[in-house]
C-alpha cells in the first residue's frame, strides 16, 4: 500500500511539472502569475442577491429557507422536511469555467477559492454556526479514480476561513455513500432522479450518538434539482439531527 501511494504522489508530481510547464499557473480573470483566482479579483465575483426556497426554486426566502408553501405540502403529505435552509453563493455562469477545472480537470488549488466564495455567501445571509460540517460522499469507486472529493476539499476551506482561527469541524466519515447512482446530470427527469438517489447513503457505527441533537452544515460544489443534499439531509434527519442546512458554489439549470 505504501508503494502505491509514493508511486501515486511521483505520478502526481509529473503531471504537475508537465502541466506547468505547458499551461503556466495564472489568474483566470486577471492573468496574475502563480495563482489559479487572485484575491481581488475572489472579491469581484457577485454573489447572489437573493436566496430561493430550496425546494420550489420560486420563492424567495430569507437564508434560503423552505418557504410557507412548502412546508404546508409536506405537512400535508404527512412527511418532513430533510433540509431546512439551501445557500447558494453564485450564479452558475460566472463560476462554470472555475468549477469545470476544479472538478473535472483535477485543479484541486481551486478548491480554497472556491470554498471562500461560500463562506462569503454565508457570512452575507447570516446562517447561524453548525455544530460541524459534513462534506457530500461520493462512492468508493468515484474516489478512486478521482482522487479526491471536490466537497471535501470545499469543506475544509469553509471550515478555515467563516470563523478564522477558531475552524469548524469537518465529519468527512459520518456518511458515506453506499450505491454507486448514475450521474444526476444525465437523468432529466425530476422523480427518476430522487429514485436514483434513494438510499444512496448510510452512517457508520456509532455515528447516530454523534449525530443526535447537532446543527449540521452540508457542503456541496452544484446543485440541480437539490435531490443529493434532500437525501443526505433525510439520513442525518432519521439519525436526529436537530437542523440540516446546505452551501452550495452554485446551481445548474438541468
Amino acid at each position: 500500500m505504501l508503494k502505491y501511494k509514493n508511486g501515486k504522489k511521483l505520478l502526481s508530481k509529473i503531471n504537475t511539472f508537465f502541466l506547468d510547464a505547458l499551461f503556466p499557473v495564472a489568474c483566470l480573470c486577471c492573468q496574475k502569475k502563480n495563482v489559479w483566482l487572485c484575491e481581488e479579483c475572489l472579491g469581484k465575483l457577485p454573489l447572489l442577491s437573493f436566496q430561493l426556497c430550496p425546494y420550489c426554486e420560486k420563492e424567495s426566502t430569507q437564508n434560503g429557507a423552505v418557504c410557507a408553501r412548502c412546508k404546508k405540502y409536506q405537512f400535508e403529505k404527512n412527511s418532513f422536511l430533510t433540509l431546512d435552509a439551501l445557500v447558494c453563493a453564485t450564479d452558475y455562469q460566472k463560476i462554470a469555467k472555475l468549477v469545470h477545472l476544479f472538478k473535472y480537470d483535477f485543479v484541486t488549488e481551486l478548491g480554497v477559492p472556491l470554498g471562500k466564495i461560500i463562506v462569503r455567501a454565508l457570512q452575507e445571509n447570516n446562517l447561524a454556526l453548525p455544530d460541524f460540517i459534513i462534506p457530500i460522499p461520493i462512492h468508493q469507486r468515484k474516489l478512486k479514480w478521482r482522487g479526491f472529493n471536490q466537497a471535501e476539499i470545499l469543506a475544509g476551506a469553509v471550515s478555515q476561513n467563516l470563523t478564522p482561527g477558531f475552524p469548524i469541524l469537518v465529519r468527512a466519515n459520518l456518511v458515506f455513500r453506499q450505491k454507486k447512482t448514475h450521474a444526476q446530470m444525465k437523468i432529466k427527469n425530476y422523480l427518476a432522479r430522487l429514485e436514483n438517489l434513494r438510499n444512496a447513503f448510510a452512517l457508520v457505527p456509532d455515528a447516530k450518538q454523534v449525530i443526535k441533537g447537532k446543527k449540521i452544515l452540508l457542503i456541496d460544489d452544484i446543485a440541480t434539482t437539490g435531490a443529493t443534499l434532500f437525501e443526505c439531509a433525510k439520513t442525518l434527519k432519521n439519525a436526529g439531527a436537530k437542523e440540516v442546512t446546505a452551501a452550495i458554489i452554485a446551481r445548474q439549470k438541468i
